[in-house]
């Protein structure tokens, strides 16, 4: 006599519906769909990179409302009715913001893996405070891993982006 195994019901999916860079989206997804995977597999904005998948190393930080997010650590469900930035609708027009320009002119990236968590972070930062201290510049790129640069020309990169140090 054969052993069967008991068949596993199939998930059960919930509509998620949000603007994600501007645009109406909508997808039927597992309620435990990470935000991060949601963006890169269903919607396939790849730009948003996981890389530790606990909230720890910033690469997948996207702006949700505004907010700096990392989406590892949310559900798409619970993003339901959002607005989403990712980094592909940071620049919408295709020119550079003051932020990505930054990075550009201090090399404040190499490998580019963390950059685009580092840009929305910024993003975020400078749209609600124009003007921020090194302080809160510090505490805005802590929590954000670099495995290539070194920090000092990211650090550089924010401070150009805020208006607090001209180019070296």
């Amino acid at each position: 006599m054969t052993q069967t195994t008991p068949r596993q019901p199939a998930p059960a999916l919930h509509v998620v519906q949000v603007t994600v860079n501007g645009e109406p989206r909508d997808a039927a997804v597992p309620a435990r769909t990470l935000l991060s995977d949601f963006l890169r597999d269903t919607l396939g904005l790849t730009g948003t990179h996981v890389g530790c998948g606990h909230g720890t190393c910033g690469a997948c930080t996207v702006l949700l409302d505004g907010v700096a997010v990392r989406s590892c650590l949310l559900f798409a469900v619970q993003t339901d009715g959002c607005s989403i930035t990712t980094i592909e609708g940071i620049s919408p027009d295709g020119t550079l913001t003051p932020v990505q320009q930054a990075f550009q002119d201090n090399h404040g990236m190499q490998c580019g893996f963390c950059t685009p968590g580092f840009v929305c972070s910024l993003t975020a930062l400078l749209a609600e405070d124009p003007a921020p201290t090194d302080q809160r510049l510090t505490e805005t790129l802590d929590g954000h891993l670099c495995r290539c640069t070194g920090y000092q020309n990211i650090v550089k990169a924010a401070r150009q982006a805020a208006g607090r140090e001209a180019l070296s």
